[in-house]
């Protein structure tokens, strides 16, 4: 899952996109809200964490640009007020929940993981996929009995395939919401870790789940594959 993080102070936004990589988000980041704003606007994103005081565009002003321009993506409000007319601004600028600074890093990730599930195709914390098992909330995975050692990237791509299984996925699209912005098109860095998971899942096993539709991209499926899958 792919999020921005805008925030001016550049220690405290290295501090949380580090952070959350670790908890195998992807994250782009800016640092005023004009910046926010644009990326906003130009990329999907699963979810924003933004800071309310920002240089040339304060939160509030990019959350309500990007509500009123149709968008619905989940928007976490970061300040360093408590005051309740700034929450109330806040939360009727458009945003979904807020957190007053300073705040403990864990329940930043909670209350993301929470907006998240709140959107549909983020309800269930347990996929399954024919015998696999990934739990979203634990951060594991199982095939059977047997458990599969994924690192953070691994697992974020794991998990946008499980959660569109039975569908083909392309590079493109995958791009979007498991790397971020320092994601290069003409690598094949998708296609090097998309390896790697079909070794740590299907390796040694009797049905395959991951295949390659040839020109389309990738699904998770326990169907066997067509004539141009492999």
């Amino acid at each position: 899952m792919r999020i921005l993080l805008v925030e001016d102070d550049r220690q405290h936004a290295v501090i949380i996109a580090r952070g959350l990589r670790k908890h195998a988000f992807a994250v782009d980041t800016a640092d005023d809200g004009d910046n926010g704003l644009f990326l906003a606007q130009t990329n999907a994103y699963d979810a924003i964490v933004l800071d309310v005081m920002l240089p040339k565009l304060s939160g509030i002003d990019v959350c309500r640009a990007l509500r009123d321009g149709g968008s619905d993506v989940p928007v976490l409000m970061l300040t360093a007020r408590d005051a309740v007319e700034d929450r109330v601004a806040g939360l009727e600028s458009g945003a979904d929940d807020y957190l007053v600074k300073p705040f403990s890093f864990d329940e930043l990730v909670a209350r993301v993981r929470a907006l998240l599930r709140r959107v549909r195709r983020y309800e269930a914390p347990i996929l399954l996929v024919g015998d696999l098992t990934v739990d979203t909330g634990a951060r594991s995975a199982r095939r059977g009995e047997r458990y599969v050692l994924l690192t953070s990237k691994e697992f974020a791509l794991l998990e946008f395939l499980a959660r569109n299984s039975g569908r083909v996925v392309g590079r493109a699209e995958i791009s979007e919401h498991v790397w971020d912005n320092g994601y290069d098109a003409f690598s094949n860095v998708i296609d090097v870790f998309v390896g790697r998971l079909r070794r740590k899942i299907d390796e040694g096993e009797p049905v395959k789940l991951l295949h390659t539709r040839r020109g389309a991209g990738y699904v998770l499926a326990v169907d066997r594959p067509g004539p141009d899958q492999e």
